[in-house]
């Protein structure tokens, strides 16, 4: 992956409507989105010049949108739009595409309603998440300090940029340990999810994952859920405590930019990669690619 700082990138971002210079796409030190964490985000992916399940994240990003109290002023059809406009003006075919939105800066304080609300979408390339050699071992995970807080505490439904600060912080603190990422639990101490992707575990043939009910349900972790059922799979849904991991024998986890990882140690906790999790990574890869067009 490129080392250039994202703010000196060449290439056009769509903004507001309109495709402008990617260093020109700016806003202002005292916009209510960076001071108050009022912006929703997407992380979505692009596979041979198609952005997988566009339209699903189109619609989440205004659901999160409205859980943080504010309306974009496009349609779920103008968005997917703009995204293949995006991506269609990068050059690239294979690429991450990041929609944003966030209250302008109108008014500056916690009471911000008549704030211009704005959208931006950019593309460039993103490589594996995970270092390729270390994705098919399995990647090591800390547990997290931080818990995903009560839903009655925050819009845990929405993709909102502000519950990402507790994420960063526990990436970050698994990274200097040397682990890839970091499991993070509830605020009753049920494994939730990691930093940026949802878990997954393996025993005697079934798969449980927690119940996405305390934390974003990802559009990677519903389409693996499909895949699984297709394939004849149990998926139980369920509260998971963190001393069961020590009875599974496979973990992955999901996300657009993860797609299908494999686990191999969560703090004291061992797994070994096998037959189940190479079987949903080889779904979800043809899953995601662009079907050839019938004669």
């Amino acid at each position: 992956m490129s080392m250039i700082p994202f703010d000196e990138r060449e290439g056009t971002i769509w903004f507001d409507g309109a495709l402008v210079p990617w260093r020109d796409a700016k806003i202002h030190v005292l916009s209510h989105g960076l001071h108050y964490g009022s912006s929703v985000f997407e992380g979505e992916r692009a596979y041979g010049g198609r952005i997988f399940k566009t339209e699903e994240h189109a619609e989440r990003l205004l659901r999160s949108a409205q859980l943080l109290d504010f309306t974009i002023p496009y349609s779920a059809d103008d968005i997917v739009a703009a995204k293949e406009l995006v991506l269609r003006t990068s050059g690239l075919s294979d690429a991450y595409i990041r929609p944003v939105a966030w209250r302008g800066s109108e008014m500056m304080g916690v009471a911000a309603q008549g704030n211009t609300i704005h959208l931006a979408i950019a593309a460039w390339e993103w490589p594996s998440y995970f270092d390729p050699e270390t994705k098919m071992k399995g990647i090591r995970l800390d547990i997290a300090d931080y818990r995903r807080p009560d839903p009655r505490t925050a819009p845990s439904a929405s993709k909102a940029a502000g519950l990402y600060m507790i994420c960063t912080i526990s990436k970050h603190r698994a990274e200097n340990k040397g682990f890839a990422d970091a499991l993070m639990l509830d605020w009753e101490d049920n494994v939730a999810e990691c930093t940026g992707a949802n878990v997954f575990f393996v025993t005697d043939g079934v798969i449980h994952t927690p119940l996405a009910d305390r934390f974003l349900n990802g559009i990677t972790r519903q389409t693996v859920i499909d895949l699984a059922r297709r394939r004849g799979i149990t998926v139980i849904e369920r509260r998971i405590r963190p001393e069961e991991m020590s009875g599974f024998s496979e973990c992955f986890i999901t996300g657009s930019a993860a797609e299908v990882t494999p686990v191999s140690e969560i703090g004291p906790y061992r797994f070994i990669p096998a037959a189940l999790t190479k079987s949903l990574m080889d779904d979800y890869t043809s899953e995601v690619q662009p079907k050839a067009e019938a004669a």
